[in-house]
């Protein structure tokens, strides 16, 4: 089993864990949030699941390339409409990610495509157990004001 189809597999669970959740409130609640109508769950996976790709593959040039070292991580938002359970495949979504009490670092949460699933990602480095401050911003067509949500991440032990 290659790495692209470990890290592809571990995607899809990730989003069929998240639509169970949705449905079910299985999911961990520090992984889920809801505001302006929409639902946020949040993944955070370590970069190095995915490094180690050839240049074709779509993980090893998505958002830019996989970053070196090994604090990096790739933060991951799946959004769906509250109302209909519906998955949003069209926000414009953004994060924000800070140790506790520092200002962070905000990156475009960009798009990516797994069978006819859509979650959004990018790369960011955290450094030490946390906890961190993540902040998502979802920006959904034609809603007047985005969607803002707020978790607290810890590193799981090792």
């Amino acid at each position: 089993m290659n790495i692209r189809h470990i890290f592809s597999s571990m995607i899809a669970v990730s989003l069929w864990v998240a639509l169970l959740g949705f449905h079910t409130a299985t999911a961990d609640p520090g992984y889920r949030q809801v505001a302006n109508g929409t639902v946020v769950y949040l993944g955070v996976l370590p970069a190095a699941m995915v490094r180690g790709h050839h240049e074709d593959h779509p993980e090893a040039v998505m958002h830019n390339g996989i970053p070196r070292g090994r604090h990096v991580f790739h933060v991951m938002a799946a959004v769906f409409d509250a109302e209909s359970g519906d998955q949003i495949k069209d926000a414009q979504v953004e994060a924000r990610v800070a140790a506790l009490g520092l200002a962070g670092v905000s990156r475009p949460l960009e798009s990516m495509r797994i069978d006819d699933t859509i979650t959004y990602g990018n790369y960011f480095t955290l450094r030490g157990e946390g906890p961190y401050d993540i902040q998502i911003t979802i920006a959904r067509p034609g809603a007047d004001t985005p969607a803002i949500v707020r978790f607290t991440y810890v590193h799981p032990p090792r």
